[in-house]
């Protein structure tokens, strides 16, 4: 009985699980633009940043993945183009990971909430947005 009451939740939560895991992309995107010297620092100083900074400079790299969170995060949060948005996320998500946060122990708790980010992208790519969300505005209209 508790549980069939909690299932009609389900909808909600899912929202809710949608906006919440948004915000750290949002503000990590935000922050990468508003003070792309201090990110790029950390970048050049993590022991595999090499690996990304072959491409270009780390202020580059910085204001380009800045751009792609904001939107993806902002794409996540309205729930429009949900599963193309968490896809692109997780994708921006893995190169940022293993640049950043992988060959050093110090780095291990943001290494493992960036795996649990990656879970939650996974989730939205296999599900979408569900309700309260554009995507399903959209459908509606159609």
């Amino acid at each position: 009985m508790v549980v069939q009451r909690l299932d009609a939740f389900q909808p909600v939560s899912r929202a809710i699980f949608r906006v919440m895991l948004s915000g750290i992309f949002i503000v990590a995107g935000a922050s990468h633009l508003v003070n792309p010297g201090q990110t790029a620092g950390r970048l050049e100083a993590a022991s595999l940043g090499g690996l990304a900074t072959w491409m270009g400079s780390a202020e580059t790299l910085v204001i380009l993945s800045g751009v792609a969170l904001l939107a993806g995060g902002v794409a996540l949060l309205s729930g429009f183009k949900t599963r193309l948005a968490a896809f692109g996320l997780l994708l921006l998500l893995i190169p940022i990971t293993l640049t950043v946060q992988v060959g050093s122990m110090s780095q291990l708790g943001p290494l493992f909430k960036n795996i649990g980010l990656a879970g939650g992208l996974i989730y939205f790519i296999t599900h979408g947005a569900s309700v309260l969300s554009l995507d399903s505005l959209l459908a509606k209209k159609r």
